[in-house]
């Protein structure tokens, strides 16, 4: 179906509720990408940290899971997976993460890796308001 046609199938209802997800998604964008960034890289294995390092450094590092190694590189206060022996490698196509908050994930080795900021900074924010 064109987009012409649907433009005149759309009522001045569903034209709305369009305009207002846009500019929901908008305000996302725009809010998310100013999450302050992260001081350091801290990665958990059962609940247990087995890693932590500064961004500010640029490193490559090993990681051992259940199912082999995993290779975490820090890079440009970055953090990704750039090697992993799990089977689909989902969290190597998560990409980077930089900021407070943002999560990788390697599931079948077992391996969360978080950015976390610096250990004296309160939160902006929490569940219960103020």
């Amino acid at each position: 179906m064109a987009v012409a046609t649907v433009l005149r199938r759309m009522t001045w209802l569903d034209r709305v509720i369009v305009l207002i997800l846009l500019l929901a998604a908008g305000a996302a964008f725009v809010l998310l990408g100013n999450a302050p960034r992260g001081a350091r890289v801290v990665v958990e294995q059962r609940g247990r940290v087995i890693f932590s390092a500064p961004l500010a450094v640029d490193r490559t590092t090993t990681l051992t899971g259940p199912l082999g190694d995993t290779l975490l590189e820090i890079r440009d206060r970055q953090a990704c997976i750039t090697s992993s022996p799990c089977p689909h490698k989902v969290c190597i196509g998560m990409g980077r993460i930089a900021h407070r908050g943002e999560l990788l994930a390697c599931v079948p080795n077992e391996l969360l890796v978080r950015i976390e900021g610096e250990q004296n900074e309160e939160p902006s924010h929490d569940l219960i308001s103020r």
